[in-house]
């Protein structure tokens, strides 16, 4: 009884488990390739020591690649999401402090950055609700992405998020020194809710939100975060919303 219940875990985890459309033709040429080299060293006459090698260094390349790919079913717990500021991404909190944001608001903001290695998944999702009141991408240069500079000089794409209490957010899609390219599916003038897929990174790369000072930070240095589903601040409430809780 024990093992049937544990074949049916398995079977259910399968069944949750997809991949994201961005990655399906590299996963696919990757695939057909691996396996088309890996038959033809296989057959070699002499020795099967070349095939070893290749399963082991190309093979692990390639679960890294598909773990990279993977595109997780997420829902956040809770519906009271007002004033909650949700992670982006998976990864790891690498940046927290004030800084001058001299690009939109021209005023100190509160960034917190996540970094995501090759081991993360790279969708990334809308951090607060609201509507989407900017989108911009910026080419720039690919130094590594958790470097200070990366953030203002490494190509990016940038998402201005307006809460329905009308508090602005900027969430900055940031390509690292592998990743090459960065998509974006947040348009201007589109509602936006958690739950929902901003945009997807390829490779090693990071994610900043900047918040308006007085925000509540509620993750620590280096703290892993999943996307979707940890929360990294509270916003200050505005007048307006606390007469809507009182």
């Amino acid at each position: 009884m024990g093992k049937k219940l544990d074949n049916l875990k398995k079977i259910k985890k399968l069944k949750k488990l997809r991949f994201h459309h961005e990655g399906i033709n590299t996963l696919a040429w990757g695939g057909i390739a691996l396996v088309s080299v890996a038959l033809l060293l296989y057959r070699l006459p002499e020795s099967k020591v070349p095939f070893w090698i290749f399963m082991i260094i190309f093979g692990s390349v390639y679960a890294i690649v598909v773990n990279f790919f993977r595109c997780p079913r997420r829902e956040f717990s809770s519906n009271d999401v007002e004033d909650l500021v949700i992670a982006p991404a998976d990864g790891k909190v690498v940046v927290i402090e004030e800084v001058e944001e001299t690009e939109y608001f021209h005023d100190r903001r509160l960034m917190i950055s996540i970094f995501m290695s090759l081991f993360n998944v790279h969708a990334n999702w809308f951090p607060v609700e609201g509507k989407v009141k900017f989108v911009h991408h910026q080419n720039g240069n690919y130094h590594k992405a958790w470097l200070p500079k990366a953030s203002a000089e490494n190509e990016h794409a940038d998402i201005i998020i307006t809460t329905p209490e009308g508090t602005d957010i900027l969430c900055r899609q940031i390509a690292g020194a592998v990743a090459r390219r960065i998509v974006t599916y947040a348009q201007p003038g589109e509602d936006c809710f958690i739950d929902e897929h901003l945009g997807f990174i390829k490779f090693g790369s990071r994610v900043d939100v900047y918040l308006p000072l007085g925000t509540q930070v509620l993750v620590k240095m280096g703290q892993s975060t999943v996307g979707d589903q940890t929360i990294i601040a509270r916003l200050k409430q505005t007048p307006h919303a606390e007469e809507t809780h009182s």
